[in-house]
């Protein structure tokens, strides 16, 4: 099967097509044929460095998948062959999606919303599982709260604008000014051009939630806004967590394989409360220049590489 590996940590160029052995599922495991592939952050930081993940003896890239069943292993009784799925398989660890095909344990993956095409569900396990998990789980979401995200036309921000919004909460955004109008297309209540305004001051101390996946020191920032007893939920790094914050929650959380989470995201897109924003697509080969894309910062939604 065609793959992108890693040649050696670094830039993009790094990124390298090769024929690899097609994996065969164990018990357990599905596998799929991949028809598209997300990109996110953390692909590039990983590929850059090495990161927080578990290599193979190959280092291959890649978490987000949607594709058709291809063949289930001994004990799996969730799918079956031609079942369109899509997933967030094994992360941490690797799971190689920029691929042709993906093993993994049948749970990684859930039934592909039927209005949906496989383009814009691989762009949603690992943004939308990270804003659900980050929202419903860490901070404890209820309807009414009021939600602060930050960078919320980004690849999470904007999931995470539209989960907060069926969960019944008021969502605030700090995006840019030419950013606003697809946010209030997608439930945003208010939002802020951070490049002219101060969050902190146009917020005012009346935040239950803050959803910080910029970094710096927004996190610290961020606590001036928070009600006694807010929760400051940091994603980029566990070092932009704020050392002190009395009075509220603060932590970093990491995106799990999540199937009751997963399945909880998929009933949002059949219902039409939830939909990813493409930014671009391109095909497998081109896997070097989606990350020279993603790296640039200035994304809005997601990238995805199609892949059948």
């Amino acid at each position: 099967m065609r793959a992108v590996v890693v040649s050696q940590w670094g830039g993009p160029e790094v990124l390298t097509e090769t024929e690899l052995d097609r994996p065969e599922p164990g018990p357990g495991e599905i596998l799929v044929r991949v028809h598209a592939a997300g990109v996110n952050p953390v692909d590039w930081k990983t590929r850059a460095t090495g990161g927080l993940i578990s290599w193979g003896p190959v280092p291959a890239v890649g978490w987000d998948v949607s594709g058709t069943v291809e063949a289930a292993g001994p004990g799996v009784t969730l799918f079956q062959p031609g079942d369109e799925v899509f997933g967030m398989p094994r992360f941490p660890h690797q799971a190689s999606a920029y691929a042709e095909y993906v093993t993994a344990p049948a749970r990684h993956f859930v039934r592909k919303p039927a209005n949906i095409d496989h383009t814009g569900a691989a762009a949603l396990p690992l943004a939308a599982l990270t804003a659900y998990q980050a929202l419903l789980d860490t901070a404890g979401l209820t309807a009414g709260q009021r939600v602060l995200i930050h960078a919320a036309a980004g690849g999470v921000g904007h999931l995470a604008v539209q989960i907060a919004k069926a969960y019944g909460a008021y969502v605030i955004g700090t995006a840019s000014a030419g950013k606003h109008e697809l946010l209030r297309s997608l439930g945003a209540d208010e939002l802020i051009d951070y490049r002219s305004a101060d969050f902190a001051e146009a917020v005012g101390a009346d935040v239950d939630i803050v959803l910080d996946s910029v970094g710096g020191d927004y996190g610290q920032r961020s606590l001036a806004v928070l009600k006694p007893g807010g929760h400051l939920v940091t994603l980029p790094s566990p070092d932009d967590v704020p050392a002190e914050a009395p009075g509220v929650h603060t932590g970093w959380t990491l995106v799990e394989p999540d199937y009751a989470g997963l399945k909880a995201v998929a009933a949002l897109v059949a219902d039409g409360r939830l939909r990813p924003v493409v930014d671009t697509v391109l095909p497998l080969a081109e896997a070097a220049k989606a990350h020279e894309i993603g790296e640039r910062g200035r994304t809005t939604g997601k990238i995805v590489l199609t892949v059948a």
